[in-house]
């Protein structure tokens, strides 16, 4: 009994020994390696590091000129248990999140893809339908930039005669005797351009919408084709 025991004990510290000379591994060339304190506490941790000159540092703690780096930490045998990341720097912390959103972002848009390749699929039957559709709206648009360019016309040619009028008065007439312009026409007169720059930027904003929806729909015909094509060939 005795033997088998100090035969068991024996092997244990051959892999003790084992695990700590595996879990030492210094460069060639480099120098001041610390070596692994040998404590018996075993509710105590134990750190292994590599500086930035390629020396392996051990300790039950980690100074603070090597929190950014990398360590690891080692059972009582000297075998790695776990690794813990350094203290990161302000930039690494907002590169991280910079490819954090990234990925969200790209994520987001597959999603939102996906739920259009679905729409499509589920909307429409045939390509002709989606021209319909888009023949109706953009006549719609069509009428309302229509609407609006004859509302505009007319202001403008209200604002004509209104300075035509104004320009017998000052500050438009340069005569030394003009009377100052009547406050009421001066008044329909600031009243009238600024309906014209109203009605200008709302007839802007309509054609650009008619020129999205226009590129909405090509988009929307051209990948309701590719998801056609798909569904064809695997059937």
């Amino acid at each position: 009994m005795t033997g088998n025991s100090s035969r068991l004990t024996g092997l244990a510290a051959a892999v003790a020994i084992l695990g700590l000379v595996s879990a030492v591994t210094i460069p060639s060339g480099a120098s001041g390696a610390s070596s692994p304190k040998n404590s018996g506490d075993k509710g105590q941790k134990t750190y292994r590091w590599v500086d930035k000159d390629g020396v392996v540092h051990f300790g039950d703690s980690v100074p603070p000129e090597y929190s950014s780096t990398d360590r690891q930490v080692l059972s009582e045998y000297g075998v790695p248990v776990a690794n813990q990341d350094g203290a990161k720097t302000a930039e690494q912390i907002a590169a991280e999140k910079a490819v954090k959103q990234k990925e969200e972002e790209e994520r987001r848009k597959a999603y939102l893809a996906a739920r259009r390749d679905q729409v499509l699929l589920d909307t429409y039957l045939s390509v002709e339908e989606i021209e319909a559709l888009r023949d109706r709206r953009l006549e719609l648009i069509d009428t309302q930039i229509k609407v609006t360019e004859i509302y505009l016309q007319g202001l403008r040619d209200i604002l004509r005669r209104l300075q035509e009028e104004a320009g017998s008065y000052k500050p438009y007439s340069a005569h030394p005797k003009a009377a100052p312009i009547d406050e009421k026409l001066a008044k329909e007169l600031a009243n009238t351009m600024d309906s014209i720059m109203l009605y200008e930027k709302s007839l802007g904003e309509t054609t650009q919408r008619r020129a999205d929806v226009t590129v909405q729909f090509a988009s929307d015909i051209s990948r309701f084709k590719e998801l056609k094509a798909t569904a064809t060939a695997l059937e």
